[in-house]
């Protein structure tokens, strides 16, 4: 008895020896496979400010000068993160982030995800969104910890993801650091440089109530779209001061957004009038040409309620007779969303004021559709979120004319180069010369004039001979399908000057993706989109270039192609578009009707000697 009295103790502390042992073993073994995290600071990139160097050290929205000129309460809630957002690469399967705010973290009608929480959303290489579920320390205490797990790469480990991270919506952020595993990539993507939307609004534009930060509409219309956004809505402040305009109008913006209403109502409805006339003035005097939108005020419970009836009434009655003045003023480039086109639902609020999810996406939708109505870009509307992820493939939900969700703008990075570094170059490059003639394309432009090795200057020479005297650009990118090129001409690369003409040569990409009939759409919904932007250049729609295994089929679409430009050239302005059709099959096929293969270095990109080929087809189109 004694001795098993005596020998207990140690079996039970040799017990705990090998349990400590196995669990160290454990942990050593996590550690081995998550190895060391690397930390970057992101606070030189982030999106949705303006201010880039008054801003570098913070995640505030409005410049540290703003301080003396705006309301205190204004200036407290510009230090609020709502609307800034980071980009990254990476190919980790987790992706870490650790930061600190100085606030509350939640609100009686708003949860800590939303008001102090972080969101991530990535891009594919074919452009198609996918949310990320996080993991969070529940405590929220001191620094928060979020990670996303499990991440998973369907469309190739090696490219990784494109990333957003959408910051708090009513919280300062003080730092904030974002990490992977050592041995993944993991890098910091640049601010772009393409105007943005900006949006002057109330607490609704913050963010109230959204249930996690990419839920707040402003985020929606900035991920769905693509286009940058800088919100400057504070909550409960939106009252079209002319402090806040004297800030606005320091933005070089794309497109102006004032929904200020729902903080004038009752006593502060008859400041509407000379405020939203005097505040229009003020962007108008400085933006000549930046369209400007007016948003009217609705509430959700009006059908229990004739006060709240009354309350958005009373201040959108205001807002239409400013509109009327303005308009009478010869103000041009004014726009007008209205209660009616809102469309908020009894489902759509959390206390009868603040929308829950539903209302931010109803909003949302119909932000979507007014600014595409605006920009003249209308065909692919509310279709990039019509999707559902089935083994990590789209299945669209919806079709319709003008190609449907098919050919709604996307990008994408399934080539080796930086596709998103060689749009911001393109833009870049249009600042500082203003091009004459303009080729949008995919590989077969993109390599003739951009290449390396010993014979890239032979394939230049044919491009420089081709467009000598003239300030040719070569829009080509790699691997581009019809709904890549889509997105870099919405997203500027024909914006700020005006083209003599412009040569379109894409679609063989899509032969792999799409019916022949769907990329005859296609092209037209790309030229009708060009020629929304360039209404004065000469387009010239190049016919699918011959290639190893598929002679009948472009050939095919090439006559249906034809068949359709027929008609395509009326306008829905009434004016004509200047349309033509360019065959690139002379000089490819032999008497037999048979690819010349030695034109070519694969049966599909044409070789030196066929880029010269190439210069045959086109060069009295460059001339005339």
């Amino acid at each position: 008895m004694r001795h098993l009295l005596i020998s207990c103790p140690m079996k039970k502390n040799i017990l705990r020896l090998f349990l400590l042992a196995l669990i160290l073993n454990v942990q050593c073994s996590i550690l081995n496979v998550r190895g060391e995290t690397r930390w970057l600071n992101p606070v030189e990139v982030v999106c949705g400010r303006w201010w880039g160097a008054e801003l570098k050290d913070n995640y505030h929205r409005l410049p540290d000068r703003a301080q003396k000129d705006v309301r205190s309460a204004v200036w407290s809630l510009s230090k609020q993160s709502a609307g800034l957002s980071v980009k990254f690469r990476s190919n980790a399967p987790s992706i870490r982030v650790r930061y600190q705010v100085t606030g509350g973290l939640n609100m009686f009608h708003m949860p800590t995800t939303g008001v102090s929480g972080l969101d991530l959303y990535a891009t594919d290489t074919n452009g198609e969104l996918r949310w990320c579920a996080s993991r969070f320390d529940l405590s929220f205490k001191d620094t928060i910890n979020y990670e996303f797990r499990h991440l998973t790469y369907f469309t190739g480990d090696s490219r990784g993801y494109d990333y957003e991270l959408f910051l708090p919506l009513y919280n300062e952020v003080k730092w904030m650091e974002i990490g992977a595993d050592e041995g993944y990539d993991l890098e910091l993507l640049p601010v772009t440089q393409e105007p943005p939307i900006v949006v002057y609004g109330t607490s609704i534009g913050q963010g109230a109530c959204a249930s996690r930060t990419g839920m707040a509409w402003t985020n929606i219309v900035k991920r769905e779209t693509g286009y940058p956004l800088i919100n400057l809505a504070f909550s409960g402040n939106g009252m079209l001061e002319e402090e806040v305009f004297k800030y606005i109008n320091e933005i070089d913006a794309k497109l102006f957004i004032l929904d200020c209403l729902p903080n004038l109502t009752e006593e502060k409805v008859p400041l509407i009038f000379d405020r939203m006339v005097r505040g229009v003035e003020m962007l108008r005097a400085e933006h000549p040409d930046v369209p400007i939108l007016l948003v009217e005020h609705h509430y959700a419970n009006a059908s229990s309620s004739q006060r709240a009836i009354d309350r958005y009434a009373d201040s959108n009655k205001e807002q239409l007779r400013a509109y009327a003045t303005l308009l009478a003023r010869g103000v041009t480039n004014l726009y007008y969303l209205s209660h009616d086109e809102l469309a908020f639902t009894q489902e759509s609020m959390v206390e009868g004021i603040h929308p829950n999810d539903i209302g931010m996406r109803q909003y949302a939708d119909a932000y979507i559709r007014k600014i595409y109505q605006i920009f003249g870009d209308t065909p692919w509307t509310m279709v990039n979120r019509q999707s559902s992820m089935v083994n990590g493939q789209s299945s669209p939900l919806l079709s319709g004319g003008d190609g449907g969700r098919l050919f709604h703008p996307r990008t994408q990075q399934r080539d080796p180069y930086n596709w998103h570094e060689r749009h911001e170059q393109i833009l870049q490059a249009n600042c500082l010369e203003a091009p004459q003639i303009v080729m949008i394309g995919n590989s077969i432009t993109h390599y003739w004039t951009d290449r390396s090795g010993a014979d890239a200057k032979d394939y230049r020479s044919s491009w420089n001979k081709l467009f000598k005297g003239r300030v040719a650009r070569n829009l080509g990118f790699g691997f581009d399908r019809i709904e890549n090129g889509l997105w870099r001409v919405v997203h500027g690369e024909l914006d700020g000057y005006s083209a003599d003409k412009i040569f379109l040569l894409l679609g063989t990409n899509n032969l792999s993706t799409n019916t022949d009939e769907e990329i005859v759409e296609g092209m037209q919904l790309l030229i009708r989109t060009v020629c929304q932007h360039q209404p004065k250049a000469r387009i010239y729609q190049c016919g699918i270039m011959p290639r190893r295994g598929e002679l009948q089929r472009v050939a095919h679409i090439n006559a249906l192609l034809q068949e359709k430009l027929k008609t395509l050239g009326e306008s829905a302005e009434g004016k004509e578009w200047d349309i033509t059709y360019v065959d690139m099959s002379p000089g490819f096929l032999d008497e037999k009707g048979e690819l010349k293969e030695d034109l070519f270095s694969d049966g599909l990109h044409p070789n030196a000697r066929g880029y010269e080929a190439v210069v045959r087809n086109l060069e009295k189109y460059v001339k005339e």
